[in-house]
């Protein structure tokens, strides 16, 4: 219901209204049928249900099962470290969740705690949550909004709805009727609920109430907005139930093959002792191949991504957005703060004397228009700059009086020099401010207001000191610049000053006319500096930046093509065009539509999920109430440090500097995790392989096993957690930032990984196999020591060649990353203990095994290392 659209009586006609107010028999009736003035709570999932449904990813089922499966082993301690890793994942995401749920508890918190009304006949204060369509409210500065509302009378009532609209500058509100569809920031007749009351009084009817109101609407979107699963997660997901059935197949393969080989083989060894025996090993090989420490892998990994964006202003909420950062491909900015500096600042300013670029450096060489301009500036004007250096008052005064410090003339010098005589405040018809001074002897009036009235209103312009009258020449003169100003979405003002005897005490209305014009400012808030390069930085890294404001869409689009978001072809959309757009035709524009201006929560949603549509990682900024549904439906939402609480809650990540630049930088990072898993990933599976092609190849050629189940569980214990986490701590390799973001179908073995995976596990089972086979010229115990020690040998030293896809062990540099040293120095020492003395036998490794066995199994695992980055070598200059 377009309430704005209507006039009062209309209005209080079609919600069956008066001027008078409700009865008390009324209001009962009206809550009955609409409900109290409050958000219904939505049934919450009980805490130990969200706890159980975590153990229904794949790859915990598949941890699981190798917990169980070790526990029949008698690996007490793995068992114990794998469910204690998963009850902490699962306590963690139910965390989450719970703080998800408390965006919509900070909304009811934002709701006001009364309201004065008008009941029975009778003024009356009563709890907000009593209100009823229908009621007659009163408002006075300070005041929360209660309810949604048309105003029926309003005494220059200002209300800050940045909550519902992204921007920061109070709306000033009258009662007239609007005739065509408006934006909601552009609904300067009506009032919603839990915007702020910051000048002015108003008496409005309630015309919405509780989940009815603008607010009301933005809390049902948060509860039905759907968080999306990130990419690694999606893929992780489908991996681990791909690996889980493919790690069955190859066990219960080996299993037959060798229970086969007992069956046919020779009648006098027990049957039954061997069968065992083959179902362990066939066990242990299910265990060997799968990467139990993954998870708490990516966890970590994930975590000391979080550490980094920390440094860059970004704090994550959600360590899965780390990740799903580096695979954004459309950035959905805010513009005031985000892009810009949200300070009003003056840019340029006209005075007949001719144009300059900036003001001279020393007041004492300004022109006499200058000085009268910076005068009035700073004199006819209510901001200022308190003793803790904040400033305070209107953003557009504020810019005024540092207009005047930034060229070397104290503000606070000019007030106190100049005592204010009289006054008469700004206001909205008469569109001007003026206060009355004595300056070097005269009395004058000093007003400043828009353009357009200044000009009417003047009869004289002040050029070079001398006042001249006002021609027509001259006034196009003034409209030319004007006009050359909102052309650049430049905010104008313009000054000028009256005479009058020095018995003037008081100023009237009348008094502001027949003034002498001194010149125009034009500010806006400028694009951060650092905003430019980081805007080229997105595109040279394949991802799309958009703007979305609630500001209008001339001013939106001018700073849109200023700091070079805007391609030529770009078109800019305000939130009525877009909702006058089918599906199809949105889809189609998609791609060009660069600026979003006067949107609503809808719109923001919309815009989300049409990039989604496209298979798109969209990552969207916010800092208000009105943000939060899209920041939940985004891939990932980032709250501005400075927003509300609301915004922070449904976000995965925080800007504490509100700056668009860290985003960019924190892409990056979010770019070097994921590269990390990756590499993490494939050092994993490569290792994994290995050890598997050694087993296939032995099975086949009817080699005795080349390990044994103790021997794989020890490997997995040594050389699945430290090398990997180690791989974690890579710095960005040098292309991180000039590729192009992965596509969301993208497997988290593409872009090399498998590659890589297939060409280091075969090395290493090459490796294994000469090694086995050297050994079985001696024993079988021979062969399995020389198997096992070249395995853990070349897995461990694996970790170096796994540290790039393209640099090789010297190009991403030896000694950069201290972590791998560390851990392949605490994996040699790990296996030293399997060669003592008292150990030897529990890991089936002969008194005959000594420095040549030892010489021989380290040359091989070096070779294997060495191949690994010669393919890689090839590679790389083939691909080129």
């Amino acid at each position: 219901m377009e309430f704005y659209r209507k006039s009062k009586a209309d209005v209080l006609k079609e919600i069956e209204a008066t001027e008078k107010g409700l009865s008390t028999e009324e209001v009962r009736k009206r809550i009955e049928r609409d409900g109290y003035n409050e958000f219904e709570d939505k049934e919450k999932v009980p805490t130990w249900k969200l706890f159980l449904e975590t153990f229904k990813d794949a790859m915990v089922i598949v941890l699981l099962i190798a917990a169980g499966v070790q526990l029949i082993l008698g690996e007490i301690v793995e068992t114990i470290v794998i469910v204690i890793v998963l009850i902490m994942n699962a306590i963690i995401s139910v965390v989450q969740t719970k703080k998800a749920e408390s965006s919509l508890d900070a909304l009811r918190d934002m709701s006001a705690p009364e309201a004065k009304v008008l009941r029975n006949g009778t003024k009356q204060t009563i709890p907000a949550k009593e209100l009823a369509q229908g009621d007659i409210v009163y408002l006075e500065a300070g005041d929360f909004v209660p309810a949604d509302g048309r105003i029926l009378e309003s005494g220059s009532l200002k209300v800050n709805e940045g909550m519902l609209t992204g921007e920061s500058e109070a709306v000033e509100k009258m009662t007239d009727v609007i005739e065509e569809e408006a934006a909601l920031g552009d609904r300067i007749n009506m009032v919603f609920s839990s915007s702020l009351v910051v000048y002015g009084r108003a008496t409005f009817v309630v015309t919405g109430t509780g989940e009815n109101t603008e607010i009301g609407k933005i809390a049902n979107l948060l509860s039905t907005a759907q968080e999306k699963q990130t990419p690694l997660q999606r893929k992780l997901d489908a991996f681990s139930k791909k690996l889980g059935f493919g790690i069955l197949l190859l066990s219960v393969v080996i299993f037959a093959v060798q229970a086969a080989r007992i069956w046919l083989g020779d009648a006098e060894v027990d049957v039954t002792t061997e069968i065992l025996n083959a179902l362990m090993f066939a066990v242990a090989v299910a265990v060997a191949a799968i990467p139990e420490a993954l998870q708490s892998i990516v966890t970590i990994v994930l975590s000391v991504g979080t550490n980094k964006m920390a440094k860059q202003h970004a704090i994550i909420r959600k360590l899965p957005a780390v990740e799903t950062l580096g695979s954004t491909s459309v950035i959905c900015t805010d513009k005031t703060g985000t892009l810009t500096q949200n300070k009003m600042t003056v840019t340029d300013y006209f005075v007949p004397e001719g144009e300059q670029e900036h003001l001279p450096e020393s007041p004492e060489n300004w022109s006499e228009s200058e000085r009268l301009l910076v005068n009035i500036s700073v004199l006819c004007n209510d901001s200022y700059i308190n003793n803790d250096g904040k400033e305070v008052g209107d953003p557009t005064e504020v810019a005024l009086i540092n207009f005047s410090n930034d060229n070397n003339q104290d503000y606070h010098e000019l007030r106190e020099t100049h005592k204010r005589i009289a006054e008469l405040p700004f206001d909205s018809d008469r569109k001007l401010m003026s206060t009355l001074y004595t300056i070097k002897g005269e009395r004058l009036m000093l007003t400043k207001g828009g353009p357009d009235v200044m000009f009417n209103r003047a009869s004289h312009i002040l050029v070079n000191g001398e006042e001249q009258e006002l021609t027509a020449e001259w006034k196009e003169k003034l409209h030319v610049a004007n006009e050359d100003y909102s052309k650049q979405a430049l905010r104008v003002l313009a000054f000028g000053y009256k005479r009058f005897n020095q018995d003037k005490t008081a100023l009237e209305y009348e008094d502001e006319n027949s003034i002498v014009l001194v010149g125009l400012t034009a500010m806006m808030d400028p694009p951060r500096e650092a905003v430019y390069g980081s805007i080229e930085q997105t595109k040279k890294a394949g991802i799309k930046t958009v703007m979305i404001t609630g500001d209008h869409k001339t001013t939106a689009e001018a700073i849109g093509r200023k700091i070079g978001l805007m391609e030529e072809d770009d078109i800019a959309l305000t939130g009525q065009e877009l909702d006058a757009l089918s599906e199809q035709e949105l889809d189609d524009k998609l791609e060009h539509i660069s600026v979003y201006a006067r949107v609503s929560p809808e719109n923001k949603i919309r815009i989300v999920k049409a990039w989604q549509r496209k298979d798109q990682i969209s990552a969207m900024t916010g800092d208000g109430v009105n943000d939060a549904p899209a920041l939940k439906q985004a891939d990932i939402g980032i709250a501005m440090g400075s927003g509300t609480d609301v915004a922070k809650d449904s976000a995965a990540m925080i800007l504490t500097d509100d700056n668009f630049v860290s985003i960019v930088n924190a892409v990056g990072v979010g770019r070097t995790v994921f590269d990390n898993i990756k590499k993490a990933i494939s050092y994993l599976f490569a290792g994994n392989l290995g050890a598997i092609i050694a087993i296939l190849f032995a099975v086949v050629a009817g080699w005795a096993n080349p390990f044994t189940a103790l021997q794989l569980l020890f490997i997995n214990l040594v050389n699945d957690s430290l090398p990997a986490i180690a791989l974690g701590m890579e710095k960005s390799e040098p292309d991180v930032m000039s590729r192009k973001p992965r596509r969301v179908d993208e497997g988290i073995f593409a872009g090399g990984t498998m590659r890589s995976v297939a060409t280091r596990g075969t090395m290493i089972g090459i490796a294994v196999i000469i090694s086995h086979f050297i050994g079985l010229q001696h024993s079988d115990e021979m062969g399995v020591a020389m198997a096992f020690t070249t395995l853990i040998l070349s897995r461990t030293l694996q970790t170096f060649a796994a540290r790039s896809n393209t640099q090789t062990i010297f190009g991403v540099g030896v000694f950069s990353n201290k972590y791998v040293l560390g851990a392949v120095a605490v994996c040699f020492a790990l296996y030293s203990l399997t060669i003592l003395p008292f150990t030897r036998d529990i890991f089936y490794i002969p008194a005959t095994f000594g420095w040549n066995e030892w010489v021989i199994a380290t040359a091989l695992a070096i070779a294997a290392v060495i191949m690994m980055e010669i393919v890689k070598v090839i590679y790389h200059k083939i691909s080129k």
